[in-house]
């Protein structure tokens, strides 16, 4: 058995995190999985470093659309096979979804929708739910364990949120919105860092139009799941609100494999 470092990061926008230091951070981290979202690049639009960071493999799945979504996993190890999507014609052109298979555990990088443009945003954000936990079950079905990482873009219990009263107005904190994560729980994935920390406050997301990092009034909407077969295993799971770069900061997870 051995221990192995997951770091998640909702970048907004990997050429931008690339000129404010994101290969030096990558590096400093000693990671051995960084799951990143948001990319909103295509590989031929990123430098070769990035392609190819020192010490990494790295796989990508791109939106249709540019400049939107998008995902990238880099890994120590090679995988022994990755796939983009979740096979569904809803929601693969979007570029959401990186699922690398290792001999020990599945790892899904993920930046699930947002629901913030209207009703018909936050049903199709549900419904990627669902297929999402499809393709988990599946997996489970077959006794593989799985880690998943990313931008969930939901916030759960009032703890995760600084003004919940006002947030449950707002797709991120919808009632629909929360039974929707609920389902994960039900389906037997752990939300590593409220399985360590019950009571801590922290968050992941600020809307910095409003300067709502400085003022800490920020969302705990990025997630590393575990299931549950893994759970006795989690080491360490944390969020480094101390890293800037995005309106998002890294989460991490410390894990024996």
């Amino acid at each position: 058995m051995k221990v192995i470092k997951l770091v998640s990061w909702n970048v907004n926008g990997i050429r931008a995190a690339e000129k404010k230091g994101f290969l030096d951070w990558m590096q400093q981290s000693q990671a051995d999985i960084i799951a990143v979202q948001e990319t909103k690049a295509h590989p031929e639009q990123v430098s070769q470093t990035l392609l190819s960071p020192p010490g990494y493999h790295s796989n990508w799945s791109s939106a249709v659309k540019k400049g939107y979504s998008g995902v990238a996993t880099f890994t120590r190890d090679l995988p022994a096979s990755t796939q983009t999507g979740l096979d569904d014609p809803r929601f693969d052109d979007e570029g959401r979804v990186l699922i690398t298979e290792f001999a020990s555990f599945v790892f899904f990088n993920i930046y699930f929708p947002n629901g913030g443009r209207g009703p018909e945003w936050v049903q199709h954000k549900l419904a990627f739910y669902k297929r999402f936990l499809d393709i988990v079950g599946e997996y489970r079905a077959a006794g593989r364990p799985v880690i998943v990482a990313g931008d969930v873009n939901t916030a759960f219990a009032e703890i995760d949120l600084a003004r919940p009263k006002e947030g449950s107005k707002k797709s991120g904190f919808l009632p629909e919105e929360r039974a929707g994560l609920a389902e994960f729980f039900a389906a037997g994935l752990v939300d590593t860092f409220r399985a360590q920390h019950p009571d801590v406050i922290k968050y992941s997301w600020w809307d910095m139009r409003t300067g709502a990092r400085e003022r800490n009034q920020g969302w705990r909407i990025d997630y590393v799941f575990v299931s549950t077969d893994l759970q006795e295993r989690i080491v360490h799971a944390d969020i480094h609100t101390e890293i800037h770069g995005s309106d998002h900061c890294p989460i991490s997870l410390t894990l024996e494999v």
